[in-house]
């Protein structure tokens, strides 16, 4: 029952995933993490910011990953299966029809309509996600990674995976600092009992 999900998961978003993955990542959220429950929403950003670091699709390689945390290997096969089955499959039977219609004003304007609407999608996560952390989160952290990024991005037309790298760096560096910093907390309670 359990592939059967993924698969049905998977190839919603393939299906509904116009205009790849930046369009995909917010339908990978609505499945992964409201639908089937198999993420958090830490765990899901965790594994988006994961995917923009790393070279390649990122619908696939989040379907990768969540597939594989579901279910193993066999979960990864089904979810990357099920995503790629239905864009396929419409490149194979629509190639002579995309190919006449490249130049039309209406699948242009088509694609155009789209954008917004991702916009949006897009926006919508970000904000979400801005929301978990301000409550989960230190928010002076919060406020000083947003304003960096802005500035990065905006001004200084830094490359996002280069901010993501940094990104990522800082959180690992903390992490570590936080979990080693709480071992040797708990392995000096024990001593304090004992002496006490």
């Amino acid at each position: 029952m359990v592939l059967w999900n993924l698969f049905l998961g998977f190839f919603r978003i393939g299906i509904l995933g116009y205009g790849g993955g930046p369009t995909m990542i917010p339908l990978v959220h609505a499945e992964a993490v409201q639908k089937y429950g198999w993420m958090t929403d830490e765990e899901f950003t965790d594994v988006l910011a994961m995917g923009n670091a790393l070279p390649g699709p990122i619908a696939t390689k989040m379907a990768g990953y969540i597939g594989y945390k579901v279910k193993g290997a066999a979960g990864a096969a089904v979810a990357i299966v099920a995503m790629v089955i239905p864009v396929l499959v419409a490149m194979i039977l629509l190639l002579g029809l995309i190919y006449k219609l490249k130049d039309s004003g209406i699948v242009g304007g088509m694609t155009h309509g789209v954008q917004p609407v991702i916009g949006v999608m897009m926006a919508v996560m970000a904000y979400e996600f801005f929301l978990k952390s301000w409550k989960s989160w230190v928010k002076s952290k919060t406020i000083a990674w947003t304003i960096v990024s802005l500035v990065a991005l905006a001004l200084l037309n830094v490359n996002p995976g280069l901010l993501i790298g940094i990104a990522l760096a800082y959180a690992f560096t903390e992490s570590t600092y936080l979990v080693r910093k709480q071992k040797k907390k708990q392995a000096d309670s024990p001593d304090r009992g004992i002496s006490a």
